[in-house]
Formats: structure tokens, sequence, C-alpha cells
């Protein structure tokens, strides 16, 4: 397990970024933490890294969203998920096919998504507080 402390969100941008140059298709991070703790924050930093792009938003939403590239990045947030039967109705399981790299918002409210071998990412600590993150791969 990787277990690191930031003090500024600067940090975690700069850690995500670095994180997601080991990132290949067929990778799931599933991330955890309460809200504000920067699951968002480190989705946007892996997007912008990999990608160049600046608008990752969270798709509360919308559950999930796809942004293109080589391999693409597919973004769930499973915030508003309420019983886990619900994602096969959105058909939320065609993120896990193999041919993206997957993050995954409030993977909690769905384990049954999360295949055998994934990361899990639980990220600690809210508004002026420092981050706490802790890595460990599964499977």
């Amino acid at each position: 397990m990787l277990k690191r402390t930031f003090t500024s969100q600067a940090g975690l941008q700069a850690f995500a970024a670095e994180m997601s140059a080991s990132l290949r298709a067929g990778d799931v991070i599933a991330l955890a933490g309460p809200l504000g703790s920067g699951k968002t924050t480190f989705v946007r930093a892996v997007v912008h890294a990999l990608l160049g792009e600046d608008a990752a938003t969270s798709p509360t939403f919308t559950f999930w969203h796809r942004y293109g590239g080589n391999p693409p990045i597919d973004h769930l947030d499973l915030f508003r998920i309420e019983n886990p039967g619900e994602v096969q109705e959105l058909g939320l399981e065609e993120a896990f096919n193999g041919d993206s790299i997957v993050l995954i918002e409030w993977w909690d409210h769905a384990p049954q998504l999360l295949p055998t071998r994934h990361t899990e990412i639980v990220l600690s600590g809210a508004g002026d507080q420092p981050r706490t993150f802790e890595m460990r791969r599964v499977g």
C-alpha cells in the first residue's frame, strides 16, 4: 500500500499527473472518500495529464463521461446510485470492456462493477485540511 499526505491541492494534482503516466487501457482506478476529499480533483489531473483537457467535471447527473484519447478515459460517478441494481439499467458495466482507462468515483455504491483486478484509492480530508491518499492494488 502506498500512503501519502498532501498539504495542497497542487500537490495532489502533481501526484495524480505523475501516476497517470503508468495508466493503460484496461486499468480501473476506484476512488473513495467523503465529499470534498479530492476525488474529482484527482480525476481532473489525470485527464489533463493524459489528454490535455481542462474541462473534466464530475458526471454526477449523467453517471458516465467518456473522454476521447488513445486510450479513452471513462469517468464514472456513482454518488447518486442508491440501489446497486440501477447500474445494469444504466448500462455502466459497458465502461469495463478493457478498451479504456476507467476512473470511478463512489465505487462503493455499486461494488459489483469492479473487476477482480483494480486499484483502490481512498482520499480523506476536506476543506483546508491536508489530504491523505492511500492506494492499494487488488487482484
